[in-house]
């Protein structure tokens, strides 16, 4: 529910560049519309080939599929660049309102806020936890975007060329959420944990920084030095099982996704060969070699998103982690008004 409010927060943000966040969408959606098309061009280009094998091959057919593969895909990477172009500078500017705002904010909180805040958390929150979020912005979410379409568009596709071996998804793309989900319910603990302690690594630092002169004076240097390692290595400890345990989850849904290929091939070849099965009283119409091609091309792009989706659980669990962090002193209270009289 937390992360759920945290992302409603983040989308205000967005939502502040309507136009420019309008242009984004529909430029992705072009864009991969385009992308879209290159499969099916291949599979009618492969199935000229086929019927023309005979020595009866129809080569212009086979070039002016061409010609429309190359000319969508070249359009579709110039959009793609479009996208994630403007999608840094809108980041940045969000950025800055953000940064901007915690920081107003923060000039105004009460005195008693400070003595229970560290200098070091607060620095924390604004550099690094909001330069977490930036990142996030500036790349997941437009992957995140583009994958939908993607997927939603590659389905469609697919639906047309074979409806049976869709069902293969059917056990396949459960297995594949049921697993992201598994892994990222046990990894979120992990990211938060990780801005905390680079936070309490931060205050410590600057505390001992700000009190260098001090720490000479007293000889101090040794024990400082050991306190400041067993930070730091309580920090690298929080990064590594953090980064490790959400690394998991690519792999693994890779693997289903290489099954869900292998199943694909197997019966879009059964197909093929015996030119379409009779199951109780359903027809089931075989596959023509390009079919087969374009359908297992639409396969990597519907399973390669949710691949693609999986491996930035792990940066979005830590842009969320940092949003919290920033979010709670957003929220903290201001203070009080003095009194009329």
């Amino acid at each position: 529910m937390k992360r759920k409010a945290t992302l409603i927060r983040i989308f205000g943000y967005l939502l502040q560049h309507k136009r420019q966040l309008a242009f984004i969408l529909s430029l992705s959606f072009l864009g991969n519309l385009l992308a879209l098309a290159g499969p099916r061009l291949s599979g009618t280009a492969i199935n000229l080939i086929a019927e023309g094998m005979d020595g009866s091959m129809d080569l212009p057919g086979v070039y002016k599929y061409a010609a429309f593969m190359l000319l969508f895909y070249v359009s579709s990477s110039l959009m793609s660049y479009a996208v994630n172009v403007s999608m840094i500078t809108l980041s940045r500017r969000i950025t800055y309102t953000l940064r901007k705002d915690t920081f107003n904010h923060l000039v105004t909180l009460p005195v008693s806020f400070f003595d229970g805040t560290t200098t070091g958390d607060i620095l924390s929150r604004i550099s690094y936890d909001i330069d977490t979020i930036n990142t996030s912005l500036s790349t997941d979410v437009v992957s995140i975007l583009a994958s939908f379409i993607t997927i939603f568009g590659s389905l469609m596709m697919m639906l047309r060329l074979s409806s049976m071996l869709v069902l293969v998804f059917v056990i396949t793309i459960p297995l594949s959420i049921l697993i992201t989900r598994f892994i990222t319910t046990r990894t979120n603990p992990l990211f938060r944990l990780r801005s905390r302690k680079m936070g309490e690594l931060n205050d410590f630092a600057e505390e001992k920084i700000s009190g260098m002169k001090t720490l000479k004076a007293y000889h101090q240097e040794g024990s400082v030095t050991g306190q400041l390692d067993a930070l730091n290595g309580e920090v690298v400890q929080a990064y590594y099982k953090s980064e490790y345990y959400s690394s998991i989850t690519g792999p693994s849904v890779s693997f289903v996704n290489n099954l869900s290929l292998s199943l694909i091939s197997v019966f879009g070849g059964l197909l093929y060969m015996s030119g379409g099965v009779q199951l109780g009283g359903l027809a089931i119409a075989g596959m023509t070699i390009g079919g087969i091609s374009s359908f297992i091309m639409y396969s990597r792009k519907f399973a390669g998103p949710i691949n693609e989706i999986a491996n930035i659980f792990s940066e979005l669990q830590s842009a969320l982690a940092a949003a919290d962090r920033v979010f709670s002193l957003l929220d903290a209270p201001l203070e009080s008004a003095d009194a009329p009289d």
